[in-house]
Formats: C-alpha cells, sequence, structure tokens
C-alpha cells in the first residue's frame, strides 16, 4: 500500500479550483492513475490534512493499493509546492491484535433509511456511528472525540449539487480483529471516498 503527501500551492489557480471542491481535486488526482483517457483508474483514498498551517501550506494524503504516476501533477506549473513524497505501508506488519492505535478519519457518516442514505450532523449520533464502524471492522474505540464538523458542496458539472456531512474524528482504537481492521486502513471506512473522505490513518501510541 502507498502513501503520498502532496503540498499543494494556495497561489496557483488550478490549486486554489481544486481546493474549493472536492469534486474538482478527485478528477485532478484521478490523473495519477490513469495513463490514457480510455483507462480506469484505480482506486484511491485521499483527505485533506487540517491544521493552523493549512492555509499556507495544503497538504493531501493519497493512499492505493498501486504507485501513483506523481510527475503528472508534478509537472503542472505551480501546482504543488514540492515533489510528492511516497511511502509504503504493509497492513500485515502494522496492524497488530490486541493493540491501541492513535487514529484519525474524516468521515461521511451516515445512517439509511427507506432505502435512502441521511447524513449525521450531532456528535452523539456521528460517534455512535463511529462505534457501528468498529464492530463492524474489528476495532473498538477507547476514546474519541469530533475535531470538525463542516458541509461539503460540490459542483458535480453536469448533474444536481452534491452535498456531503463530513466529521473528522480523532482518538485511540484499540484492535480486536486485525483482518478486518486492515481491511478498513486498505479499504476506507463509510461513504463519499470519491469526495475525500473513509481514509483511516493510524499511528501507535
Amino acid at each position: 500500500m502507498y502513501l503520498t503527501r502532496l503540498t499543494l500551492d494556495p497561489r496557483n489557480a488550478h490549486a486554489r479550483r481544486d481546493l474549493a471542491d472536492a469534486y474538482d481535486m478527485h478528477r485532478t488526482l484521478v490523473r495519477a492513475f490513469v495513463r490514457d483517457q480510455n483507462g480506469t483508474p484505480e482506486r484511491f483514498l485521499w483527505r485533506l490534512e487540517s491544521g493552523p498551517t493549512a492555509w499556507a501550506t495544503p497538504t493531501l494524503l493519497v493512499q492505493a493499493k498501486v504507485p501513483g504516476h506523481w510527475d503528472v501533477l508534478e509537472a503542472l506549473p505551480g501546482y504543488l509546492q514540492e515533489p510528492a513524497h511516497t511511502k509504503v505501508i504493509n497492513p500485515d506488519r502494522w496492524v497488530q491484535p490486541q493493540r491501541e492505535y492513535r487514529f484519525r478519519l474524516v468521515a461521511n457518516p451516515t445512517v439509511t433509511h427507506a432505502g435512502k442514505r441521511y447524513g449525521l450532523a450531532g456528535e452523539g449520533e456521528q460517534l455512535a456511528w463511529l462505534e457501528r464502524q468498529g464492530a463492524r471492522h474489528g476495532f473498538q474505540v477507547s476514546s474519541a472525540l469530533v475535531s470538525a464538523n463542516d458541509v461539503l458542496e460540490s459542483r458535480n458539472r453536469g448533474q444536481a449539487p452534491i452535498t456531503v456531512k463530513r466529521a473528522c474524528f480523532e482518538g485511540v482504537l484499540r484492535v480486536d480483529q486485525a483482518d478486518g481492521v486492515r481491511q478498513a486502513l486498505v479499504n476506507g471506512l463509510g461513504p463519499a471516498k470519491a469526495f475525500g473522505c473513509g481514509l483511516l490513518s493510524l499511528g501507535r501510541c
């Protein structure tokens, strides 16, 4: 599994456009995973990091099972502040049973009623959603907080506007079933993955 850090330059018009709309961001990132217009892109997860310096050094994390062709973005004049930095992660070695990990997750917590999906806005509902994800994927949430909430609106040209409720979860989880957590790490959690949701990051406590 390949995890890449991209630092965009907010002075660049193309970068500002992508930072303002997750649909545009996804379209740009797809370029790194196809070599021709008829090719099918590899699946990938991505997340725009938040923090006190995010406005000056907006940073993206992009994760995929295959390496991205980041020379495509590096060739865009002024798009990146520095070359892409990629490291290889082995989920089989990284995730071990009965261990605790610090985690960060930007997700689209939802519930489905009568076949229709609804975003969850309350912190209690969002944390309950995270608990359900843990039960499904083999981990227990030892502690967690919702550090940020926002509503993503994307133009998605030619179609009706898309609205996605996002929550940033941070805390500590304990691994019960390592295989389930490894799959969550590789495949992401929840819907709206094309819009920067679902990437689970783990760090040892």
